[in-house]
């Protein structure tokens, strides 16, 4: 049990649900919603995930969350990564007050449009791979890099989010709960349950590029266990018609030893210089002044077009928003989730 750690000062003690109000639904996880609302104060849209406390403690998940809420307290300086404004509790939710990014999941708009022109997945790996290089710095792997956590905002650019909530109804048949997701991004060495380190994530950019290139995951089988088999054993396929900087990086990134993988030595480095990305500079896709392939043309907050209509269509939960009486709920189930509470120091957001 991780009670009563103390995670840092609460600066927004203050916050509860009846600040918002909640629109609509446009994510789901296993542990809870996440839902588009609306700051009553100031009229400002945010992305509030709201998770059971008692769904996370029967399946002793808390230091997942508090490690999620960690990583987004450390890194809330990255263009691509999501941004966390606040955080706070109630005795039976937690609610993460985060940045609405309403450009559609980037893998809803590669099922649409089959594959995406080199160029394009070019642009999109290299955000990502910002993003990825930026965790490290901090000593963080993302681990669980997959399309469904990489969103578009509303101007094209990559958002990376969803630090530890996977989606509900990913898992596999016959898989084990701790493959989060479907197995298809899965590197070698996790489906082995071996030590991984910062290489599971490059492993995971390949899969993700190889899925932008050809329109399916590297190793897809309908068959869960030949996919598995796929991955362990088989070697990469790659189709003709693409450039020999591609299949060099494919072939890097998804290597099946992570300590020869694109990346081992000298982690964030090694990709930003293969010849694959040579045509970016780095420093003008960090600071957004690359002009993004494909504008989602949304046509402001309200403008769910790029959401599954699976979620938006669903009732908003009532009990999202109350603030249950103190007494029903144990002391146990608060003093787990000690210290959660946060809100950013910046003081604009709480004036």
């Amino acid at each position: 049990m991780t009670s009563n750690i103390n995670l840092g000062p609460s600066a927004n003690p203050n916050a509860k649900p009846t600040d918002f109000d909640f629109l609509k639904v446009i994510g789901k996880g296993s542990f809870g919603k996440v839902l588009l609302a609306k700051r009553k104060s100031d009229n400002t849209f945010y992305a509030v995930k709201v998770l059971q406390k008692k769904t996370i403690l029967k399946r002793k998940e808390q230091s997942h969350i508090m490690a999620e809420r960690n990583v987004l307290l450390k890194n809330l300086k990255h263009p691509f990564l999501v941004g966390l404004h606040y955080s706070f509790q109630t005795p039976e939710k937690l609610y993460f007050v985060l940045d609405y990014v309403n450009g559609g999941e980037l893998f809803f708009h590669l099922q649409r449009e089959r594959s995406f022109l080199e160029p394009r997945a070019r642009f999109y790996s290299a955000e990502v791979a910002s993003a990825v290089g930026y965790l490290h710095s901090l000593n963080i792997v993302y681990r669980d890099l997959k399309p469904e956590n990489i969103l578009l905002d509303s101007q094209g650019h990559v958002v990376l989010t969803d630090f530890g909530l996977c989606k509900e109804g990913m898992e596999a048949e016959g898989t084990t709960s701790t493959f989060c997701g479907t197995p298809e991004y899965l590197a070698p060495e996790v489906l082995k349950k071996q030590p991984y380190d910062r290489t599971v994530d490059w492993w995971c950019l390949g899969a993700v590029l190889y899925e932008m290139l050809y329109g399916l995951p590297p190793f897809y089988s309908r068959d869960v266990s030949q996919m598995y088999d796929n991955i362990l054993h088989q070697p990469l396929q790659l189709p003709g018609g693409k450039t020999t900087a591609v299949c060099d990086i494919l072939q890097g990134l998804l290597h099946k030893d992570q300590h020869c993988r694109l990346g081992a030595k000298a982690d964030f480095l090694e990709i930003k210089n293969h010849v694959f990305f040579s045509p970016i500079n780095w420093d003008d896709l960090y600071h957004k002044r690359i002009p993004p392939p494909y504008n989602p043309n949304v046509a402001g907050p309200s403008d769910l077009q790029h959401f599954d209509p699976e979620f938006t269509q669903e009732a908003v939960p009532n009990s999202v928003s109350r603030t249950p009486d103190l007494n029903n709920t144990s002391a146990s189930c608060s003093n787990a989730f000690f210290g959660f509470s946060y809100a950013q120091s910046d003081d604009s957001i709480l004036s």
